[in-house]
């Protein structure tokens, strides 16, 4: 059975401007460029004044008085030259709101930046190839071994599979053997170990092509044939009885092992989605006063189009008002709408910007002042929410992509929050002033009996912190330190 009823709620939902500026919060220094240009492709109601100003300015006609007013014939003639059908096609907008002749695109504002062309890793392998004599058969065997490699230059798939791939792919009968010899072709590729299947291969690669007839390079070949797990696991003590070799020796024979590369792959390959860290925020110290102040980019000089607030004005005043000029006055009307939400949005965001690492800065003053970590306060994102009187998830925006430098290097806002500890005497101090005594204690321990984590835990205890040790693990663990065991050097 159907019925009606009236039904009252109480929701709360955020605003088209409210979600604007939660994703322009949120954007880093480094991205937020982007997103404006974006912005002023999508609407030409938008002017950058740094765009702008580059232009001749109107001072240079002299014909014309900026100070005069238009009217009568002359306003009329100005308009009636405008087609509204044009500005209602946006596929006719360029990214500024200037419009190109359909025919063809302007040389000089169409521009591309150009790109550092480098050869990748597969690439360099290639050519490496084309250089050798030899048949058709090998070749298209040495392509697909090369096309099998992983991005670290290991070859994981079995010989059988690259046997089948030829047969199915390529229509290349090949035996087992033939794939195996030509992988020993690639094998001796730059960079040293291309081609292994596993660790030690890639390792005994590396190490013949160095002179074999050096006493330190045999028994470092002997070293990762035959006790690989012994050195990986650091029994230095089985290492000297097993090879009959003193410490001295055998610490020749490690570091000749370190040197060598167990990811020849990543040699040659360049990180390009490594993004660059640009600090949204400077804190400069004058004698004593800090001084906080906001990355320029931060700040773009935006306006609305003087243009179309005019044509705007014309049309809303218009007697006669057809479909068209309605889509006209609508059309326009969005477009001013949306710049004027989006300058809004950018001014609110500076401003909590400078709000949220104001607190910070002041809560942390010390810290800022010195560059020790021991001076970092307990500090979690409530404490700054209630002192700039926002919400926790405002803060947290902030905090997780926005860097600041000082004197002492640029950091994550994020790094500086951290929770409390209480000492035995009462004192609540930062985790990070915890972690930076294990950091000092490892660093300057013995690395031929390094300190267990037991150890660590009663030098802390001995210092006033009351640490389990579970805890000690888990903060070393989050430095990336390993465990005693793998510390170890002779």
């Amino acid at each position: 059975m159907l019925r009606q009823n009236l039904q009252q709620k109480l929701l709360q939902k955020l605003s088209p401007q409210q979600i604007q500026f939660i994703k322009l919060l949120q954007v880093p220094t480094v991205s937020l460029d982007t997103r404006i240009k974006e912005e002023l492709e999508e609407n030409p109601a938008l002017e950058d004044l740094s765009l702008t100003n580059m232009s001749e300015p109107e001072e240079q006609y002299p014909d014309r008085d900026p100070d005069e007013d238009y009217s009568g014939n002359e306003e009329s003639n100005e308009y009636d030259e405008f087609n509204i059908d044009d500005y209602l096609q946006e596929e006719n907008v360029n990214d500024y709101g200037s419009r190109y002749d359909q025919n063809g695109d302007d040389e000089e504002e169409r521009k591309e930046m150009p790109i550092a062309i480098q050869s990748s890793f597969f690439e360099n392998l290639q050519a490496q190839l084309d250089l050798l004599p030899m048949n058709d058969k090998d070749f298209r065997i040495g392509q697909q071994i090369i096309g099998s490699l992983d991005d670290d230059g290991y070859l994981r798939r079995p010989i059988m599979s690259l046997t089948d791939d030829l047969a199915f792919s390529q229509n290349v009968m090949a035996e087992d053997e033939e794939v195996e010899e030509m992988l020993k072709v690639i094998q001796g590729f730059d960079p040293p170990g291309v081609g292994a299947r596993t660790l030690q291969e890639c390792l005994l690669i590396q190490l013949r092509r160095k002179d074999v007839n050096d006493p330190i390079i045999k028994k470092a070949i002997l070293v990762v044939e035959h006790y690989l797990e012994e050195f990986t696991r650091k029994h230095y003590d089985k290492l000297e009885k097993s090879l009959n070799m003193n410490s001295v020796e055998l610490r020749g024979v490690i570091n000749e092992i370190l040197k060598l590369n167990p990811k020849p792959g990543d040699s040659n390959e360049v990180n390009t989605k490594q993004q660059q860290v640009i600090p949204d925020f400077h804190i400069t110290n004058n004698d004593g006063t800090l001084i906080l102040t906001l990355n320029a980019k931060n700040a773009p000089e935006l306006r609305v189009s003087r243009s179309y607030q005019e044509m705007f004005e014309h049309y809303d005043k218009a007697s006669q008002r057809d479909k068209k000029m309605k889509e006209a006055v609508q059309f326009v009307k969005q477009k001013l709408d949306s710049a004027k939400w989006f300058i809004d949005a950018i001014k609110q965001r500076q401003q909590t910007l400078l709000k949220t690492m104001n607190a910070i800065m002041q809560y942390q003053y010390e810290f800022f002042l010195t560059g020790d970590e021991r001076n970092l306060r307990p500090m979690i994102l409530k404490d700054i929410a209630d002192r700039i009187l926002m919400d926790i998830s405002t803060v947290s925006r902030v905090a997780n992509s926005k860097y600041v430098q000082t004197e002492f290097g640029t950091f994550l806002l994020k790094s500086f929050f951290s929770e409390a500890i209480q000492t035995e005497s009462g004192e609540e101090v930062s985790n990070k002033e915890v972690k930076k005594i294990l950091e000092d204690c490892i660093g300057g321990e013995d690395k031929r009996h390094p300190l267990a984590d037991e150890k660590l835990t009663e030098i802390l205890k001995e210092r006033g912190y009351n640490i389990a040790r579970r805890t000690v693990a888990k903060y070393r663990e989050q430095m990336n330190i390993p465990v005693a065991r793998l510390r170890k050097e002779l």
